[in-house]
């Protein structure tokens, strides 16, 4: 009796819990159904009263916004001058901007960076297309936006538009191709708007004349030319703008339909009732279980391979990366100068802060760390792009970049961010280097390449505090 009781009560259980199941996903399906009939609905009934707009009062409103972006993207790099070089931040900006290219280009018409690597080094004179922003030269207060035109590198179809930045030291271009934007010109006509609406089985969409009734545009397009009462949809009793849900029959089908009008359109949007009640109760069951068995499973496999990779990470982070100024440490260093190739070419760089242990001594090791945190920084920000900055000891430095033909140029940079450089504790600091390139000549080891380039920062070093003597004097 008592197992009866219990066999009762668990097939009560199992049937209790069906019928919420079931009733728990008829809700969430009449709701997604309520929210995607309106999402489509509002969607055609904004699409259809776009305004019919030529083609040059396309382009023209669309220069106006490349030229806005373009000098927001202006505003941005020059409150972020860290990412004036770093290209993947120029992406990430560009796909924030929802624009293809960004390209930073010098006050001689050169691009020396930009999102796009490929086209650095070319200049207003490289051809007809990019030549046309040769104006921005001469006038600083410029701001230029070009037709569609093939751009001088493959002869895509692109718009560009270019401003200066705000203290005129260089000019922001951005580059969009417009193609996908023109063709919302094509979707003028209403069986085209209608036809390209996204609609799963059982769904339909209508778009009639707000006057006639007449059907102008359906997903099935054998409804074009029909009343929309000669189908089963009664259109009385609408008022403008309101959202009405009603049951209809179309074709001897029972479905469930929403209705919007306009002063141009009424659009409707049917879903049939057997959506809602395909499958069994049994299919339910038998497809949640497996679902939900399925996902834990897959979590705790998943959530192990993650532990697991993160901690490999971590450790190999950890193991590679110096604390302090997250550069990489001797460890990676040691590593990575046994793998260089002596017929490869390279430069080696050895760094050296000069005054550390004097700021040390006056002002404490907060101020030391802060230093040699800065110029970490200064030393990242302009060679990680072309290879690693690595610190070896205390001050020491090591940066191995490959043979970049900009290289005077990446040093230039680097000596301006060390002399513009003022911190909380310490009002400058400077920094002593020397460079060999493994080109220079034929060397035994690059261990020589390193002691060449330590005895070149020595002699830079040495300079330094000769000059320094020579000033504290006077």
């Amino acid at each position: 009796m008592k197992k009866r009781k219990i066999a009762i009560l668990s097939v009560g259980i199992i049937i209790v819990a069906l019928l919420l199941e079931a009733s728990i996903l008829k809700y969430v399906n009449d709701k997604n159904a309520y929210q995607t009939s309106k999402v489509l609905v509002d969607r055609v009934i904004t699409v259809l009263n776009k305004n019919d707009e030529s083609r040059d009062e396309l382009i023209g409103s669309l220069k106006d916004d490349y030229i806005v972006r373009a000098k927001a993207v202006s505003y941005i790099v020059d409150a972020k001058p860290q990412v004036e070089y770093d290209v993947e931040e120029l992406q990430k900006i560009a796909k924030l901007m929802s624009i293809d290219e960004i390209h930073l280009i010098d006050e001689k018409g050169y691009i020396y960076s930009g999102s796009v690597p490929k086209y650095f080094g070319y200049s207003f004179d490289s051809g007809e297309q990019i030549g046309y922003f040769k104006p921005m030269l001469n006038d600083k207060s410029l701001t230029m936006c070009q037709d569609v035109t093939p751009n001088t590198s493959e002869g895509k179809k692109m718009m560009y538009a270019i401003t200066w930045n705000e203290d005129g030291t260089k000019m922001i271009q951005i580059g969009i191709e417009p193609t996908r934007l023109l063709k919302e010109i094509k979707q003028n006509k209403v069986s085209t708007v209608v036809a390209d609406m996204p609609v799963y089985k059982g769904m339909e969409i209508f778009a009639a004349d707000a006057e006639t009734k007449v059907i102008e545009g359906a997903t099935d397009d054998s409804k074009r030319g029909e009343k929309l009462d000669a189908i089963g949809i009664s259109s009385e009793q609408i008022d403008k703008n309101q959202v009405v849900v009603k049951h209809v029959k179309i074709d001897g089908k029972h479905c469930r339909c929403m209705m919007r009008r306009d002063d141009s359109y009424i659009v409707a949007v049917t879903v049939e009732d057997s959506v809602y009640l395909q499958g069994t109760l049994l299919a339910i069951l038998i497809v949640g279980t497996y679902l939900v068995l399925a996902t834990c499973w897959m979590m705790y496999m998943l959530s192990k391979v993650i532990k697991e990779r993160v901690e490999k990470e971590k450790l190999l982070y950890t193991s590679n990366t110096d604390e302090l100024t997250k550069c990489f440490n001797r460890h990676a260093y040691e590593k990575d100068i046994n793998d260089l190739e002596l017929n490869a070419e390279w430069i080696y760089i050895s760094m050296d802060l000069n005054g550390l242990k004097h700021v040390n001594d006056s002002y404490g090791h907060a101020a030391g760390d802060e230093l040699i945190c800065a110029a970490a920084d200064c030393m990242k920000n302009s060679f990680s792009e072309y290879g690693k900055v690595y610190r070896i000891g205390g001050d020491e430095f090591v940066v191995i970049t490959k043979n970049i033909g900009r290289f005077e140029e990446v040093l230039r940079n680097f000596e301006r961010s060390v002399e513009e450089w003022h911190g909380k504790y310490v009002d400058s600091m400077t920094v002593s280097y020397g460079y060999v390139f493994s080109s220079e000549k034929k060397w035994n080891s690059v261990y020589d390449i390193a002691k060449a380039a330590d005895k070149r920062m020595y002699e830079s070093k040495a300079n330094f505090y000769c000059e320094k003597e020579r000033d504290r004097r006077k």
